[in-house]
């Protein structure tokens, strides 16, 4: 009781306590902040990966043949939710009069990928229409369609970084061309490439919130694809296979169960040999990402550490403070001491009162943290509308939108390294007031 009696009796007629408080919850804000962004931003192009290309995928050295047959395997076992097949090629995508754009053309089944990725989602027009998404062109059934993302048709607003969705509406109708490349076999000098053209058009546009997708990937139906791509060959052509895990599989065992699954398919009903089938790449869409996030972390470590460093001001100043507090108090700290209160007791009442600075300032660094980083893209469009000035641009950062969920892991720990600051703060000054002589001070009192 006697012990709060002091802290009360400092903090009330020592205001500049506050200051210590103040400097603590700051610290505290500004780190689990970037935690948090930068965290959030790591855990946002993971998912991103696991959204567009599913959990696993395979990866086939060469064109993989009756790849439906495959899909039925796959889908038989215990692990597998749903899966199917993707026919890649790059090429060039002609919009408009003077609009030719580099892009990577995709040949999927939309009802087949929608159930391993989240394709409808991503869907402007369709995505709240009801069924399995399509190829369909509103208005012409009987047009060939494809679906191309948002950053071809349209450029984000250079203020508000935002599409206008009319004009993208717009182009859903409209007929572009894609031209690719295939090898043709001649008798005079072997295989030769051949320009393809494939005439589509537009039945969606899609718009996943990754910049770098959204403004190079075109979706047309495989089928068309492996025609212009592969005249002569009948049966179904694929380059990878993407896979939904059923809830709860570990990605590890999945992987290795679909390694069995594809070894056995590529050696019986293929005929491929031992080397082609090693080379074939089964991994997670995270194991996929997972040099670029380690680097990432990295960074962050690094910004952490800088900012923690920082913010290691606060023990200096908790110390200043408390030592000041100490050599004022002299005289209170003698009549404890004449009264019998032992060492231990006197230093506990500035490395309690340094320990409950930390607790206060954390815990309000810790609300200001939460404030701001849930409502950072809030704070971002208020900067750009006061100032005019842009903090966060998709085509930068890979994101529409800033990542604004707490980490609480890093602001568990960051809590707990700035109340042990602030006690380690404190910790000097409660020393001297213990060793302080009660005969010496009260000499002349």
């Amino acid at each position: 009781m006697l012990t709060l009696f002091f802290w009360l009796k400092y903090l009330r007629r020592r205001r500049i306590v506050l200051l210590s408080i103040a400097a603590v919850a700051v610290s505290v804000s500004l780190l689990i902040v970037v935690a948090s962004l930068f965290g959030g931003f790591i855990d946002a192009f993971e998912q991103s990966a696991v959204e567009i290309i599913g959990d696993v995928v395979l990866f086939a050295p060469v064109a993989i043949r009756h790849y439906p047959a495959f899909l039925d395997r796959l889908e038989q076992t215990d692990i597998v939710e749903a899966a199917t097949a993707t026919l890649s090629s790059e090429g060039l995508l002609f919009v408009g009069k003077g609009n030719v754009r580099g892009v990577s053309i995709m040949g999927i089944e939309p009802a087949r990928r929608a159930r391993v990725t989240a394709l409808k989602p991503a869907l402007v027009r369709q995505k709240h229409l009801p069924g399995e998404p399509a190829f369909d062109v509103p208005g012409q059934p009987t047009k060939a369609g494809g679906f191309v993302g948002i950053g071809i048709v349209a450029d984000p607003d250079d203020k508000t970084d935002e599409y206008d969705q009319d004009a993208v509406a717009e182009m859903i109708g409209q007929l572009v061309s894609a031209t690719t490349g295939a090898l043709r076999e001649t008798p005079e000098a072997g295989a030769v490439p051949k320009r393809r053209v494939i005439p589509f058009h537009i039945a969606d546009i899609v718009f996943t919130g990754v910049y770098d997708l959204d403004e190079t990937f075109v979706y047309i139906p495989i089928a068309t694809l492996q025609k212009k791509l592969y005249p002569d060959e009948e049966d179904p052509l694929a380059t990878a296979i993407n896979i939904r895990l059923r809830p709860n599989v570990d990605p590890v065992q999945g992987v290795a169960h679909i390694r069995g699954v594809w070894e056995v398919f590529a050696g019986q009903t293929l005929g491929w040999s031992p080397f082609l089938i090693d080379q074939t790449k089964v991994e997670t869409a995270r194991d996929m990402q997972h040099r670029y996030v380690v680097e990432l972390r990295k960074q962050m470590g690094v910004l952490l550490l800088i900012f923690g460093v920082i913010s290691f001001s606060v023990v200096v100043l908790v110390f200043c403070i408390f030592y000041m507090i100490v050599r004022l108090k002299q005289k209170d700290v003698a009549i404890l001491r004449s009264c019998g209160a032992g060492r231990i007791s006197v230093a506990w009442i500035f490395l309690g009162f340094g320990v409950t600075v930390g607790v206060v300032g954390s815990g309000l660094g810790a609300v200001l943290g939460y404030v701001i980083t849930t409502n950072i893209n809030v704070i971002e469009d208020w900067i750009r509308i006061t100032f005019g000035f842009e903090l966060w641009q998709s085509s930068v950062y890979m994101f529409n939108k800033i990542p604004s969920q707490v980490d609480w892991g890093s602001a568990l720990s960051i809590v707990g390294a700035s109340i042990a600051a602030a006690a380690l703060g404190a910790l000097l000054p409660a020393v001297l007031a213990a060793r302080t002589k009660p005969v010496i001070i009260l000499r002349y009192e």
